[in-house]
C-alpha cells in the first residue's frame, strides 16, 4: 500500500501506542518501588500495611503521570503527521 492509498487517520502508529503503554507500565513499576522504599525507610516495626499503601499510591500516581505524558506525546505525533500530510498534498500548514 502506498502513501496515496493510505486512509487518513488520527491514530498514531501502533508501535508508538505500544511504547506509550509500556512507558506507563514501567513508570507505575518505578513509582511503586519508590513509594515502597520511601515508607519502608521511615517505618519501624510492623509496616506491612503502610508499605503496601506507599507502593499502591506511588504506582498509581506515577502511572497516571506517565499516561498524561504518553497521551500528549501521541497527540503531538498525530499533529506532526497531519502537518506533513498537508505539506505533501500541497496545502499550506
Amino acid at each position: 500500500m502506498t502513501d496515496r492509498d493510505r486512509r487518513l487517520s488520527a491514530l498514531p502508529p501502533a508501535t508508538a501506542r505500544v511504547l506509550a503503554f509500556v512507558g506507563v507500565l514501567l513508570g507505575g513499576l518505578a513509582g511503586g518501588v519508590i513509594g515502597y522504599a520511601l515508607v519502608d525507610v521511615q517505618c519501624t516495626g510492623d509496616c506491612a500495611t503502610a508499605t503496601g499503601i506507599g507502593l499502591f499510591i506511588g504506582a498509581v500516581v506515577t502511572a497516571a503521570g506517565m499516561a498524561v505524558v504518553g497521551v500528549l506525546a501521541l497527540r503531538a505525533m498525530g499533529e506532526w503527521h497531519e502537518i506533513r500530510d498537508r505539506e505533501r498534498a500541497g496545502h499550506a500548514p
